[in-house]
């Protein structure tokens, strides 16, 4: 298989994930540790929403307008850090941050999101790809910090 086919079947994947995410559900007031944040190079707005049980993510979804590059990113993050610790989810963040920065690395640990390492070749494109990344850090510092209410 050529670099040119491997290349394609991974646009392909981002964009069946972009089309199709997995945990998209609407953010609401019932969600009782959510987080909005926006992208304001391109304009896409970010909704996440954790339940974090005993330090383990137990269920989350997102929702939001935003390319499909970011909704690509969202669903994928979200598939990964479903019963995953708040611990191994931070250490998550920070590799999928150095991978779309273009630091070689191990990035084993990131399953699918690893198909966004591409992005580096396209720097207005890694805020869409970290945005949901993004979203995610700071969710977790709140429910570290106790600013989310049933945590």
């Amino acid at each position: 298989m050529t670099l040119h086919n491997l290349d394609q079947i991974y646009r392909q994947a981002v964009l069946d994930y972009a089309q199709h995410p997995h945990h998209k559900a609407p953010v609401t007031k019932a969600d009782s540790c959510q987080i909005e944040q926006y992208n304001s190079t391109c304009g896409d707005i970010i909704r996440l929403a954790l339940t974090v049980e005993h330090q383990t993510i137990v269920a989350c979804h997102f929702d939001g307008e935003g390319c499909a590059i970011s909704t690509a990113s969202a669903s994928i993050m979200m598939d990964l850090i479903i019963a995953q610790s708040l611990v191994t989810t931070k250490e998550q963040i920070k590799l999928f941050s150095r991978m779309v920065t273009g630091d070689d690395g191990d990035y084993k640990m990131l399953g699918d999101a690893q198909m966004l390492a591409g992005v580096t070749q396209f720097p207005a494109r890694v805020k869409c790809a970290t945005l949901p990344w993004h979203a995610l850090s700071l969710l977790i510092q709140q429910i570290e910090g106790e600013y989310c209410h049933g945590n």
